[in-house]
């Protein structure tokens, strides 16, 4: 919930103005919400009365909720949005990487997809990662980086008070500026495909509820705090990367810190990624999953993939927004709303349903929005 795209938020605060802080509160409460009802699909009641878990993933909801049309259907639509999520999520981390380093080393003659070039060599070992062990240790060191870097800026915002004025929020909106500001912020809080994992492997399952509701309610303080105070502090000037606005003598060691984040945290989506893939493939031929040459194809693929589209759609942004749009709102909202209405639907209240119905179709509106918005705004980048 805390990860690196918060940086975008004071961007996305810069387009929606007074809108976007409640948007940051309404996302945090939808997240969460939608969150305990897709846990709540992976129960059902026994003869007692009993809650059992009989599910145990995203897909594994999706296939029950498809049966009728095909037994793999649902599985085959939240495989694939999520593989886009992750992958879209990789892609940033390299577009970031480029960014910050050639902000860090201006003197440099080096352009900033050429720096991309140069992250993505140092990534090159993630072909080898073969167990979640690894990639648990860098996440380690991402969070730890994480809360240095957002310290450090919210320290120095803090310093500039004098200059703080709230006439820089805007009160008119333009409303695709509005749109791609709202995939920006639903992109930094999407969570939803770890969800039945983390559940499932927690020693007290029935606390989940509660933890979901106090790791909401800090990343929305924490993501608010950070927003505001570095919107506050510069105003028209704030940059898609917050870091860029920061004095050169804070800037260089920040982005240098970043930039290590970033790289460690791309192998957590990326190992997600290649893991949906190869689970997919084991089904249909077991023998070739366990092949070394087919498991190093596939993760070159991938790392492949992900610098040709961080080459070629270089906007940080405008590349969250349309990411938050397509698999953030269909992950965080349209689906989870939607099995929980086709799993239980005779034993929700009218007021549950309502609650199902409403997420929904504010899910599909700000996601039609937002693509629409999104994709006109990189046209006209690369027009």
């Amino acid at each position: 919930l805390q990860g690196i795209f918060v940086l975008g938020l004071p961007y996305a605060l810069l387009h929606s103005g007074y809108s976007g802080l409640l948007l940051i509160v309404l996302a945090a409460a939808l997240c969460c919400y939608t969150g305990k009802i897709l846990i709540a699909c992976l129960y059902e009641e026994n003869e007692d009365g009993q809650l059992i878990r009989v599910r145990d993933t995203y897909e594994d909801i999706a296939n029950v909720c498809c049966k009728k049309l095909s037994p793999s259907l649902g599985g085959v639509v939240v495989n694939v949005t999520q593989v886009v999520e992750l992958i879209m999520t990789c892609i940033l981390y390299l577009v970031v990487s480029g960014n910050l380093l050639s902000h860090s080393f201006p003197y440099i003659p080096v352009t900033e997809k050429t720096w991309s070039v140069i992250a993505f060599v140092t990534l090159l070992p993630c072909i080898f990662i073969r167990t979640l062990k690894i990639v648990s240790k860098l996440s380690q060191l991402c969070s730890l980086v994480h809360f240095v870097i957002i310290f450090v800026v919210i320290t120095y915002c803090l310093t500039q008070m004098h200059q703080w004025s709230w006439a820089k929020f805007r009160l008119s909106l333009e409303f695709e500026d509005f749109s791609v500001s709202v995939g920006v912020i639903i992109f930094s809080y999407t969570s939803q495909i770890f969800l039945p994992t983390l559940e499932g492997s927690m020693k007290n399952p029935e606390e989940f509820r509660c933890m979901l509701n106090w790791t909401h309610f800090f990343a929305c303080v924490l993501k608010t705090t950070f927003a505001l105070t570095a919107f506050l502090t510069w105003g028209e000037k704030t940059k898609e990367v917050i870091t860029d606005n920061l004095p050169s003598f804070l800037e260089t060691l920040v982005n240098l810190c970043l930039l290590t984040k970033a790289l460690l945290s791309y192998p957590l989506p990326f190992f997600a990624a290649t893991e949906i893939v190869y689970s997919c493939i084991s089904k249909d031929n077991h023998s070739n999953y366990r092949s070394p040459l087919l498991a190093l194809t596939v993760r070159g693929s991938f790392l492949l993939l992900t610098l040709l589209m961080a080459m070629f759609t270089p906007h940080f942004a405008l590349l969250m927004g349309l990411s938050g749009s397509v698999t953030g709102a269909a992950m965080t909202f349209l689906l989870p709303s939607l099995f929980h209405l086709k799993l239980q639907w005779k034993k929700l209240s009218f007021l549950e349903k309502c609650a199902d119905i409403s997420v929904f179709i504010l899910g599909f509106l700000c996601s039609l929005a937002g693509i629409v918005c999104s994709i006109k705004g990189l046209l006209e980048v690369f027009g």
